[in-house]
């Protein structure tokens, strides 16, 4: 079965992948629970991450954009407190939908220049392992965005591959 076949088996997700301008789909295997890996994902911040925020603000600067409260430090999150309430934050997304150990959608916070989605879907492999399908579409909503997303997008595919690592080396 294809990434997007598994992805396609919840059709409550199809909202992700309407008039999108961009997609990218990762795959990634390891032995921790749905929200261990996002606990591991979005807990994942060196300095290098810190370091591409400071950039952002620059080009929010340049473009308009949208200044989204930015915490000092990302803190460990507790896979337990992982919300899959709809509406809830979940570090800098919003719950879109979410279906415990099988898969778990966010959106981006409202923005002129695109509006994202990033999501999770598990497939199990056996009694100790999970492949997980991280995707991410991309809408533009602006001139602005296809702009900003192109000078980003290097740097989106090692960022969420490095996020994906950590959240199958969580041993929380």
């Amino acid at each position: 079965m294809s990434k997007m076949d598994q992805i396609k088996k919840y059709p409550e997700l199809d909202i992700c992948f309407q008039n999108i301008n961009h997609i990218d789909i990762k795959t990634i295997e390891g032995s921790v629970s749905l929200r261990g890996f996002i606990a591991g994902m979005l807990s994942y911040h060196p300095w290098w991450i810190k370091m591409l925020f400071s950039i952002r603000k620059i080009l929010v600067g340049l473009f308009g954009l949208v200044k989204h409260e930015e915490p000092d430090e990302i803190l460990c999150l507790d896979p337990e407190k992982i919300s899959f309430v709809p509406g809830d934050n979940v570090s800098f997304f919003i719950t879109y939908k979410a279906k415990e150990d099988e898969y778990w959608a966010g959106m981006s916070p409202d923005d002129k220049h695109l509006s994202a989605y990033f999501g999770i879907v598990t497939e199990t492999i056996d009694n100790n392992k999970t492949r997980f399908h991280v995707f991410t579409t991309v809408i533009y909503k602006h001139w602005t965005g296809p702009l900003y997303f192109n000078l980003i997008r290097p740097f989106h595919h090692f960022v969420v591959w490095r996020m994906m690592k950590a959240g199958v080396e969580n041993n929380l």
